[in-house]
C-alpha cells in the first residue's frame, strides 16, 4: 500500500530527554529506506531514485548513481550487506515495483528482478545474511505476493500456502518503512492493516494470528515488526490518516507472533517504524508526530522528546528507523545520540 506524507506536531508532558542529532544530507527526497551496517557504514533511499551511503556515521553523505530510468522510482527499501554492496526495492504499480543492486558502492546498478503482475504492489525487503532474503507484495488473485532468494537476491522464488490468501480489499502490507517484515532462521513473518483488521502471517508452519493494532480501515492496520530470536516482540502501527491517535498503536508478543496483546500506555500517535536496542534492553518506535521508548518489551511506552539543547521538532517527522539512524520526508536524517536510549537515575 502506498502512504502518503503526513507532517503533525504534538507535545507531551511526560518524556524522556536526549534525542536524534539532525544530519544534513544534501537532498530533499523523502526518505523511508534506511539500514544500518554498524562500523560508521549505512545506506538509505527515497524518492527520485535516490540513494545515499555514509562511510564515517553519517558525517557525509554520498549522493549515489541513480539507476537506469529509476530517475522517477519511490524506493522505499534497501538492503546493504557492507560498504560497496546493496539492493534496492522501489514501490508502485505493476512494474514501478524493482530490484536493483550495486557491486561497487553504487558507482553502476543492475536490473535483478521487477515486478511482472501490473496489478502488484512491493512493501518490504529483508535479507537474513548476504544470501537468504525475502521480497513483500500486497495481495494479487487472492494471495499475498512473497518471494525468497537463496543466493543473494540472483533468483527469486515465489511462496504459494492458504495460508497466505488475501482479499486485496479488505488486506494489504504498508510501505511505510521496509519494516513490515522479519526475518529470522531463514523463515518471515510479516503484518498487514485494512478494512479487514491487523494480522501477522508466520512462516513455518504456516499461520496468522490477528493483532489490535488499527480501527480496520483501510488506511490502519500493522506498519512495522520486529520480532526477537527469544520469543518477544513488537508490532506498530495505527491510522496514518489519524497521526495523533494514540489507542491501538502498539502491541506485544511473547511467543514469536502466534499470539498478541495491546499495548497497557501507548505510543503517543500512529508509529511506522519500530526496532530493539539489545545491549540496553530497550525498544523505540518513530512516526510523524514524535518518538517513544519500551523497557518492558512494548507493554508500556513513553515519549522520548528533545532535550533543551536540541531543535523543537528534533523527535517528530520519521518515516523509518534502523539504528542508530532514523529519515523522515525531505532529506531528513537523524543520528541517535549514544545516551539517548540509557537507563535514566
Amino acid at each position: 500500500m502506498r502512504v502518503p506524507l503526513l507532517l503533525t506536531t504534538l507535545a507531551f508532558a511526560t518524556a524522556a530527554h536526549a534525542q536524534w542529532t539532525i544530519q544534513d544530507a544534501h537532498t530533499t527526497a523523502s526518505l523511508r529506506g534506511i539500514h544500518s551496517l554498524g562500523n560508521s557504514i549505512a545506506w538509505a533511499s527515497g524518492t527520485d531514485g535516490t540513494v545515499l551511503r555514509t562511510e564515517d556515521n553519517g558525517t557525509h553523505w554520498q549522493h549515489c548513481t541513480t539507476p537506469p530510468a529509476a530517475e522517477h522510482l519511490d524506493f522505499r527499501g534497501i538492503q546493504a550487506f557492507d560498504n560497496k554492496t546493496a539492493i534496492i526495492m522501489s514501490s508502485g504499480k505493476g512494474d514501478l515495483s524493482r530490484l536493483y543492486k550495486t557491486t561497487d558502492g553504487c558507482q553502476t546498478w543492475n536490473l535483478i528482478l521487477k515486478n511482472s503482475d501490473q496489478d502488484g504492489f512491493w512493501d518490504a525487503l529483508i535479507f537474513e545474511d548476504q544470501t537468504t532474503g525475502f521480497l513483500l507484495g500486497d495481495p494479487v488473485h487472492g494471495s499475498f505476493y512473497l518471494s525468497e532468494t537463496t543466493n543473494g537476491g540472483k533468483t527469486w522464488s515465489q511462496k504459494h500456502n492458504h495460508a497466505l490468501q488475501a482479499d486485496a480489499s479488505l488486506q494489504g502490507a504498508f510501505a511505510a518503512s521496509n519494516t513490515s517484515m522479519s526475518v529470522m532462521r531463514g523463515l518471515a513473518s510479516f503484518g498487514s492493516g485494512g478494512v479487514g483488521g491487523a494480522f501477522v502471517y508466520r512462516m513455518a508452519p504456516w499461520s496468522s494470528a490477528q493483532v489490535p493494532l488499527g480501527s480496520k480501515t483501510e488506511a490502519s492496520g500493522l506498519f512495522s515488526l520486529a520480532l526477537l530470536s527469544t520469543g518477544p516482540g513488537v508490532a506498530v502501527g495505527g491510522d496514518y490518516l489519524k497521526p495523533n491517535d494514540s489507542p491501538r498503536t502498539a502491541a506485544f508478543t511473547t511467543d514469536g507472533g502466534q499470539h498478541w496483546a495491546s499495548s497497557t500506555t501507548s505510543p503517543h500517535g500512529y508509529r511506522s517504524a519500530v526496532a530493539y536496542d539489545a545491549p540496553i534492553k530497550t525498544w523505540i518506535t518513530v512516526g510523524p508526530n514524535g518518538t517513544d521508548i519500551s523497557t518492558d518489551d512494548g507493554r508500556n511506552w513513553r515519549a522520548l522528546n528533545p532535550s533543551p539543547t536540541d531543535t523543537p521538532d528534533a523527535d517528530k517527522s520519521w518515516n523509518a528507523l534502523s539504528l542508530p539512524f532514523v529519515v523522515g520526508p525531505h532529506g531528513r536524517i537523524g543520528l541517535l545520540r549514544n545516551d539517548a536510549l540509557a537507563p535514566h537515575k
